[in-house]
Order: C-alpha cells, then structure tokens, then sequence
C-alpha cells in the first residue's frame, strides 16, 4: 500500500510513514544536508523549488522506498508529514526532479562527492576506528548496472550471468566492519578493477585523510595506512597493483590476477591440504612463491568442478597469523602448523560478506541497479544520492542497535522496508509545528523505534 496522509483536524494528522518522520527529524538534527547545499550549485533556473530541494526531495524517496524517480509522485508528494520532518514544506513533481538531474555537471558531481566525504568525516564510525582492536578493513570491487538504455557510457561489459552485456559500472570502496561506503565512481561498461584499484583506493584516502607517516595513529586520532587492510578480488590482484598498495604500505589480501601464474605456483606446491569446509577444495604454500616489493606469503588452491576439471588460483598477502587469526575471531593462532594455510584462505572467504552484502542491499533496499539516466552526470549524482541514503540508513541502524540488539543485524532492506514504514499519528501545535509522533503500538518495532528516536521539535 502507498503512504499516505489523512488529516482528522487541523493539529491531527496520520501518516503511513511516522517512522520516516521521526528519521527525518533526526536527519535535519544531524545537519546532513546543509553540507550538501554548502557545495553544490546547479545552475538552472528556479521556479517553483530550488534544485537541491528536488534532489532532497529524491533522497527522501529513496529512504521511502522508492526505486524509481516516477515514484516521488506516489511515496512523498502525497505524504506531507514526512515533507515536514525532512524540511521540506512542498514536495516537487518526479519530472521537474529528472530535468534537476538532467541538468547536473560533472563539476557538480565532484561538489557532491567534496560534500559526501565532509558528512563522512563528520558522521562516519570508521573515521573513528580504533586501531588497537585491529585492521580498518576496506574491500574494494566493482558492481555492475546493466541497462538496455542508450546512454553515456553505456557499453559491452562483465554484467555477470545478466542477459543485457550492455551498461555501466560502478567502482566502491566499503569500509565492511562498518558496512559503510567509503568512495565510489560510476566507470563506463567496459572498465574493471584492474584499470580502477589505484583511483578508488586514492578516492578512500581522501575521504578517511589518511596519512602517510609511519606510527600507530596521527595526534588526530584517525588511522593510518599501515592501519588499514585493502582486501580485493583476482580483478585488482594484478603485479602492479599488489606492488602499488605495498609501496603504500597497505595490509593486503587479494587474489592473484593471472592464472598462468596461479597454475605456476601451484606445480610448485609439495604438499596439499583439504579444506574441511569444501573437501572439493585444497591448499597448498608454493614453494617457489613470485617476488613482490615487500615480502608476502602466497597460497596455492586447487578445487575440481563438477566435471572433474581441476581449477587453480593463488592468494596473496602479507598479514601475519596472528592478524589473520584476529580478522577471523579467533583468540588464539592454532598450534597445528598444517592448520595455518586455512587462515589465509578463510579470511579471503569473509570479503564476500562485506563490500557483496552492501551491493546487494543497494540493489534491493534503494533500487539502486533500477534508476538509469541518460547522462554520465546525471546517472552518477543518482549514485551518490544512494551512497548518502546507504551510510544514512546504517548510521540510523546503528543508533538502534545501541538500544535494542535486535537490530544490529539489519541491513539497508530490512530498515526500509520495515523501520520505515511504521504507521502512525502525528500531532501538531496551534502554529504548525510538531509536537507528538505516535507510532502503532501493534507494530513489533514501534516501540524501539520509539525510544531510540524521541521527537525533536519542529521549529521551523
């Protein structure tokens, strides 16, 4: 059913989405967008709404649920309580908000990216990692947006098992202990991580101002690069990139990029060990390992498809036992030395549960993969508006979890779909503004979302 606003009197009113209010009263208390509007000027012609207004305007129907911008018309014009909470007294109409996109830059899109690292230092837990209780884990990978469209960009590429081999991709760098979104660039269809790891990683410096000097934390407190583990797929396992990240001195755990090479040092494996977890998968320590910048160790596998065909790959890293064992939660190193190999390999296994997870709940929870626009600009300010929405809903996550622990599981679907969806009664004063968000008490989550957000009042 599609929100809605029924008003009873003139101080009563109920809405489909008094959760989202209460979260938009958090998000003007958090000063969010204001850094947005301190940044980014688009030039275009104001008629009726300013053009950071449409964009706000398309940011709240993202957390609403929306996928699409036609969708504005349906989950937020209709909903003036949820405007009200937000700051917004008038919600604009989707086409006016696609000719706002239409008409954003490439200079807007850097305005936008300079606002989004600011909100990160500002907001952002991984900013604030403590680097006694271990690495600041970044994995870095590229996700692709498959489109039948015509448009900047969009061309043959990698899409996976997707029918259309035709779009655009995106570039990311998450901060997977926190589940937030560090840097992204949108890259025509046909670019991979192997062209892109230097950008992105580089992108993430800049946001998390990390620093060059050795020692273990800046005066600042913030985390340095010898801090911070880089984890990527084969796609940035390339020689040049390894060595690049070394010579940054970045913990690294990657795949080796070449299968020429993984079958090389896999011949040169003496003994083999089964994977317990996969017993059609086994590791091995090259004895003739290759030689990078700065000393590594490297991991040989060998697992056998369901045709019998055997497959090789190679992981790389320079992480010690103990810090792997401390990636994995683990208290203590194993004594058995045969044991060590399923370290690496483990550790590898979890970078799925990270900067994977978050793609997959862009995708679904903000419709992420589903908004295409024709402009290069354009399609990457609809990005970054998802990149604010993501680390918003993450960080409000993370307020609930801090009183009640039920939710310190729940992803970006879970609180769209059901955080901020709770139905209710909002009741104003004599001069508009809100005094009262009661939320259905026979809805299961009312009752924290209640407590962890307490009405602030509107004074506008």
């Amino acid at each position: 059913m599609e929100p809605q606003t029924h008003t009873s009197d003139n101080n009563n009113s109920y809405s489909g989405q008094a959760s989202l209010a209460l979260i938009g009263q958090r998000f003007q208390a958090l000063r969010i967008w204001p850094v947005v509007e301190k940044e980014v000027q688009i030039a275009q012609k104001v008629r009726q709404h300013r053009p950071l207004d449409k964009l706000l305007d398309l940011f709240i129907t993202l957390l609403a649920g929306g996928v699409g911008v036609v969708e504005v018309n349906t989950r937020v014009r209709p909903d003036q309580v949820v405007q009200r909470s937000f700051g917004r007294q008038a919600c604009a109409e989707q086409s006016t908000i696609s000719d706002t996109l239409d008409a954003c830059t490439i200079g807007n899109v850097a305005q936008l990216r300079t606002a989004l690292g600011a909100i990160m230092q500002q907001h952002s837990r991984s900013m604030r990692h403590d680097p006694t209780r271990g690495l600041l884990r970044l994995d870095v990978d590229m996700m692709g947006l498959p489109t039948n469209r015509q448009g900047e960009g969009v061309c043959k590429g990698y899409f996976g098992t997707h029918r259309a081999h035709r779009g655009r991709q995106i570039g990311r760098v998450v901060a997977s202990d926190y589940d937030e979104i560090v840097a992204e660039r949108l890259y025509d269809g046909a670019r991979q991580l192997e062209r892109s790891l230097p950008e992105l990683v580089e992108a993430a410096e800049q946001v998390l101002q990390l620093d060059q000097a050795l020692g273990t934390t800046r005066p600042n407190g913030l985390i340095c690069r010898e801090n911070t583990l880089v984890c990527v797929d084969a796609g940035g396992g390339s020689d040049c990139d390894i060595d690049w990240l070394l010579a940054r001195r970045y913990w690294v755990l990657t795949k080796v990029h070449s299968w020429q090479r993984a079958r090389r040092l896999a011949r040169s494996v003496s003994h083999w060990y089964i994977d317990p977890k996969q017993p059609q998968r086994q590791v091995g320590w090259p004895t003739l390992p290759h030689h990078y910048l700065t000393p590594t160790r490297q991991l040989s596998l060998d697992w056998v498809d369901e045709r019998g065909k055997h497959h090789y790959a190679a992981l790389v890293s320079n992480l010690s036992d103990e810090q792997l064992c401390h990636l994995l939660g683990r208290p203590t190193i194993p004594d058995a030395a045969h044991v060590a190999p399923w370290l690496m390999l483990h550790a590898y296994d979890t970078r799925g549960g990270g900067v994977e997870t978050q793609n997959r709940a862009d995708q679904q929870g903000l419709g992420l993969a589903h908004r295409h626009k024709r402009s290069f600009a354009a399609q990457e300010m609809l990005m970054l508006l998802t990149h604010l929405a993501h680390n918003f809903v993450i960080w409000m996550r993370d307020e609930l979890a801090a009183t009640d622990v039920r939710f310190t599981h729940y992803g970006v679907k879970r609180m769209v779909r059901d955080v901020f969806q709770i139905d209710g009664r909002v009741i104003f004063d004599d001069h508009g503004h809100m005094t009262t968000i009661e939320l259905n008490p026979r809805h299961a989550l009312a009752a924290a979302v209640q407590a962890a957000f307490p009405l602030v009042m509107d004074e506008m």
